[in-house]
């Protein structure tokens, strides 16, 4: 929708593109600054931010109200392009697996006292497995990782869905 043309005359034409641009550069920042650690791994991800700043800059020409979100838009691209290597050397990836075939068990509730088994990926390319109650909070997890780990400095968790 970026880039969509619309119909009308020339001030509801500029209006129209306006507003569209406006709503996808706020969704792009959101989207952005929450993902932005797991955007820095993904080349296709860090191209389309730099190519959509790209194209917001030539907008900006033509339509002077995108101005306002240029700057915010560039801080995001240069903070997901540019992390400090020292901050990635310690990002830790949990990977929840279920070492059975759900269909083949019967369901059943889960329970509080239920453990699961986590795989814990470094960035080393090593990765270590891990058994926490369902209910353990974060903080006790990352403690769990850190004392199989030998060191909790700079600890994070970080989600993966299936889809990647």
């Amino acid at each position: 929708y970026h880039a969509q043309p619309s119909q009308g005359t020339e001030q509801e034409k500029m209006d129209y593109a306006l507003n569209n641009k406006r709503r996808v550069i706020r969704l792009v920042l959101q989207w952005a600054a929450l993902y932005g650690d797991l955007l820095q791994e993904d080349e296709a991800a860090m191209a389309f931010l730099e190519e959509f700043y790209v194209s917001v800059s030539d907008d900006t020409r033509m339509i002077a109200a995108l101005k306002e979100q240029l700057p915010e838009l560039e801080k995001i691209v240069k903070q997901v392009s540019e992390e400090p290597k020292a901050q990635k050397k310690h990002k830790v990836l949990l990977q929840l697996f279920n070492t059975s075939d759900d269909r083949a068990q019967k369901r059943q509730p889960i329970r509080g006292s239920d453990e699961v088994l986590f795989k814990v990926y470094c960035i080393d390319q090593t990765y270590t497995t891990i058994r926490v109650p369902v209910s353990s909070s974060v903080k006790e997890v990352i403690s769990a990782v850190a004392d199989k780990l030998g060191s909790g400095e700079g600890l994070i968790i970080v989600k993966m869905s299936s889809g990647g």
